[in-house]
């Protein structure tokens, strides 16, 4: 008895028509998602006295590159720009190395403290100082105006550490038992046997990290804001977002040649081009690890 035949021809009507309709609601939503960005890529190169007129889609009418060369003028994006490389790999490889050494932690049903521990790091994921206590601290942590205060308030997250938990509670105890019996020490165990199977929880934790760490710009404005070697990509291109807006002075460096050309919409297009494109580039290495580590860390078998 050979195998029925499965194809549209012969599926039903009403499987004709989900598969129809599912067609229909996918082009949708990808119309939606995807137009924003083609807009924002097309006023990006659009030349900024046409931009103004508006009616812009995903086209440019005037194709220019008089945005970004606003943009790469500024002096000190260059310096921004490898502080936000170092404080995004730095913060992010450490952030996941602490974040997961605490997982482990409170995953392991022998740590007699994981009760405490847990509620304590579930109440920071509601209770806040506020903005002044935090700066007080970093003050007297001497972490003012030093690439420190990028990297140690955030080396660990509550909700990543949650995650991580998660997932390694869905991973057989009788790894660790059985390592344990080999003669592994609670370091090796989890260097060895707990990280190379959590993959999937630590890349998405990974992309959290990095996309936190890159676009973060306020702590440089607080802490280092009068520092220019610890100044962040991130930062240098809101100064001139501001200059574009107030056609303004910026340390010592009048840009006003610079800015008269172009609108403040058009430079906030092209900042946010230049500010996702490294995001962009990495997701789709991570993306494949990033659906199975938000679904498998949160099913326990």
């Amino acid at each position: 008895m050979g195998k029925p035949k499965n194809n549209y021809f012969n599926a039903t009507l009403s499987d004709k028509l989900f598969d129809a309709a599912n067609v229909l609601v996918m082009c949708v939503v990808l119309v939606v998602t995807l137009y924003p960005f083609l807009n924002v890529l097309a006023i990006s190169f659009n030349d900024s006295n046409d931009t103004v007129r508006g009616g812009l889609t995903i086209f440019p009418r005037e194709f220019t590159l008089k945005n970004y060369e606003t943009i790469f003028a500024y002096q000190g994006l260059v310096t921004g720009f490898w502080n936000s490389v170092l404080r995004t790999v730095i913060g992010t490889l450490l952030g996941l190395l602490s974040g997961s050494m605490l997982a482990y932690c409170l995953a392991r049903p022998d740590f007699q403290a994981r009760k405490f521990v847990s509620t304590f790091l579930a109440l920071t994921m509601y209770v806040t100082g506020g903005l002044i206590p935090v700066y007080i601290l970093m003050r007297d942590l001497h972490l003012m105006n030093s690439f420190g205060v990028y990297v140690l308030p955030g080396l660990v997250s509550a909700f990543n550490v949650f995650v991580i938990r998660s997932f390694i509670d869905g991973l057989p105890y009788a790894l660790q038992e059985s390592a344990k019996i080999d003669g592994a020490t609670d370091f090796r165990i989890y260097w060895q046997v707990i990280l190379p199977l959590c993959k999937p929880v630590l890349a998405t934790i990974a992309l959290f990290l990095a996309v936190g760490q890159w676009n973060s710009w306020f702590d440089t404005y607080l802490y280092n804001g009068g520092t220019p070697s610890l100044t962040t990509l991130q930062y240098e291109l809101t100064k001139v977002l501001q200059s574009t807006t107030n056609q303004s002075d910026i340390r010592g460096k009048n840009i006003t040649d610079l800015v008269t050309s172009v609108s403040p919409e058009s430079i906030k297009m092209a900042i946010t081009i230049v500010v996702s494109l490294p995001i962009l580039v990495i997701y789709p290495f991570l993306q494949r690890y990033f659906v199975k580590g938000m679904t498998l860390g949160a099913v326990k078998s």
